[in-house]
Parts: C-alpha cells; structure tokens; sequence
C-alpha cells in the first residue's frame, strides 16, 4: 500500500506523542485533552486532543484505521484538502462532545479517524473490507455500523469510557465536508462546461486527451465520473497546462483503476 504524505505524517505526530505519554512525561494529557466545558480558556484543546491516546490499543486502533483508509482517500482529495478534511472531522467531534458531555475530558483521534471512514465509504461504498482479515464487509455496510453502534452506545450509555459523541461528530462534520467540498467542485464544473471547447494542440497532449477521454464513464463512481468530465471539460478548454498536479494525478488513477479492472 503506497503511503500518502499526509497520512504518514500523521501516523508519525500520533505515535510520537503517544510514546512520550506513555513514557510518563508529566501534565501531557492535562495540557492537551478537551474538555468541551473549558474549551473557552483552552481553545488549543480542540486540535491537540485528537493527537493524544490514554492507551497502546486506543493509539493502534486508530491509526490503523487511518493507515488502512486514508491513504486513497487522501489521493482522492488531494493532500491538502485531505488534512482541512481530517481537521475538520476531529473538530466536529470535539462540538457534539460539547452539546452532549462537556465536563468530559476527551482524548483520541477518534473522530477524525471516523470521519475517514465515512469519506472511504462515500467514495467507494461497495469496496470490501475484511474484518479481522477473513470476514469481508463493504464499506458501506461498515460506515453505517459504526454510526448505528456508536448512536445506540451514546444514548444508552453502554460502553462508558468510550467517547461515542465524538465518533459521530467526526462521521457527521467529515460527511458535510465533503459536500461542501463536492458543491464547490460542481460549481466549478458548471462554469468550465459553459465556456467554449476546442482541441488541444500538440501531439503528446492529443494522445494524453485521447486516452482520458477513452476511460469508460460507467464503470466510474458518480462523484469521480463528475469530477472527470469537470477536469476534461478544463484540459479541452485551456490545456493540459491548466491542470494542477493534483488534477492530473487523479485521472490518471481513474485510467489505471479502470484499466486494471478485470473483463
């Protein structure tokens, strides 16, 4: 599996940080962890709690998770947007935990890490996941267990000591953000299907175009089958130039996944 730089990045900061907590270095988790109730005179708690872990199975859940996940979805997104994605989810943790527990200190990437699973989903829902190595389960099916056993422990109060408020924040923010985030690439894909078409000039972009215009429309997710005609729409119009690294990075994913699907 190959690592993306943000989500190697991240494995990293949550390890070290655990190793020196674990290591007994004083007033860490005092210093970092949220409580919602006191967010006001620790406003830094609401991104450092999501760097903390009380335990060595808390810390290895979670980044397994991240370093089993993130990776292709931050291809998906782009690295930048992937690290306001998984900021944004931790976030989102942290303010349901404030409308439902806040005089509970909260620790854990937790949220964040949820909310990647939810993004994992929404991209590729029918994608198997093999549960404890041997059980396959789709993704889909995974996102929406995690979301049923974390509502159902929250209300109940099954499972104390587990911040289950925070798990479904970080589903719901990680869920709006991509939205948002889909609304704006939509937008932007309106305008560039209005603008005036015409072929782009050079041998070498012609074949590049040709073989990005062949990718098959119908064996594409709905969200990256838009995503595709938005940046063909722009690479006819201005160029190959006028597409970031980013841009061209994903279609030539989609080209290889679709080239690599089995007949």
């Amino acid at each position: 599996m190959m690592m993306t730089p943000w989500v190697q990045r991240l494995l990293i900061a949550n390890v070290v940080i655990y190793a020196f907590t674990a290591s007994g270095v004083p007033h860490i988790l005092e210093f970092g962890g949220l409580v919602p109730a006191a967010l006001g005179q620790r406003p830094w708690t609401i991104a450092t709690y999501m760097f903390l872990h009380g335990s060595f199975p808390h810390v290895l859940f979670n980044m397994l998770m991240l370093f089993f996940f993130g990776p292709r979805l931050e291809e998906r997104l782009g690295s930048r947007t992937f690290l306001w994605f998984y900021l944004a989810s931790g976030v989102g943790g942290a303010l349901l935990s404030f409308a439902f527990t806040p005089g509970v200190m909260i620790i854990g990437a937790s949220g964040a890490v949820y909310g990647v699973v939810v993004g994992f989903a929404r991209y590729w829902p029918r994608e198997p996941i093999h549960i404890w190595g041997i059980l396959p389960v789709q993704a889909r099916w995974l996102a929406l267990f995690m979301v049923g056993s974390s509502l159902f422990s929250g209300i109940t109060g099954a499972r104390s000591g587990i911040a289950h408020f925070a798990h479904l924040g970080g589903l719901a923010a990680g869920w709006v953000f991509l939205k948002l985030w889909e609304q704006q690439r939509g937008q932007t894909a309106a305008v560039a299907k209005r603008q005036p078409r015409y072929k782009a000039t050079g041998a070498q972009e012609a074949d590049v175009l040709e073989r990005w215009n062949a990718i098959p429309r119908d064996q594409l997710h709905e969200i990256n089958r838009e995503e595709l005609e938005a940046l063909l729409a722009k690479a006819d119009q201005a160029g190959i130039r006028a597409l970031t690294n980013e841009d061209r990075a994903f279609l030539e994913r989609m080209a290889k996944s679709v080239q690599a699907e089995p007949a």
